[in-house]
């Protein structure tokens, strides 16, 4: 499926190369998709992470023009996406426009800041490590380079 869903978006595209990471928005199956779909209507153009996990899971962080394929709740692919900005700033300096990029709840800076706090917070208590404002978080804005096919 995932070859498949590649393979079809080169062809589309023009474009050659190996198929790409994945990535999923969202801590369970149901936001997964939930936040799927809000990338795939153009509300959701932004994710965030702390930076100390890309060390802990040895992932590199992300940068300008690399390509993830988007899968929904299911593991079923959805979109390409296109990283097009990578910063890094505490937690504390998040902003209205990124909250709003982010397109969850409300998008506000002051939704964004709850459940962000909430769920680094709920993450970092598993690691037995306690969250801080002053945390570094590495903000990452992508646009949508092509939906695939919509689902039945």
């Amino acid at each position: 499926m995932l070859a498949d869903f590649w393979q079809a978006f080169c062809d589309a595209n023009g474009v050659f190369g190996p198929i790409p990471e994945t990535t999923v928005f969202g801590d369970s199956p149901h936001m997964q998709s939930e936040l799927c779909e809000l990338v795939l209507r153009g509300l959701k153009r932004a994710t965030c992470s702390l930076a100390m996990w890309y060390g802990q899971q040895g992932d590199p962080l992300p940068k300008p023009g690399d390509l993830t394929i988007m899968l929904d709740g299911a593991g079923a692919p959805r979109g390409v996406l296109e990283t097009v900005e990578v910063f890094e700033r505490p937690f504390r300096d998040a902003d209205g426009q990124f909250a709003a990029d982010e397109g969850e709840g409300d998008g506000s800076l002051a939704y964004w800041t709850a459940e962000h706090r909430r769920y680094f917070t709920q993450e970092l208590a598993k690691e037995r490590l306690q969250f801080s404002d002053d945390m570094m978080v590495v903000f990452e804005r992508f646009r949508l380079l092509w939906p695939g096919q919509a689902r039945p």
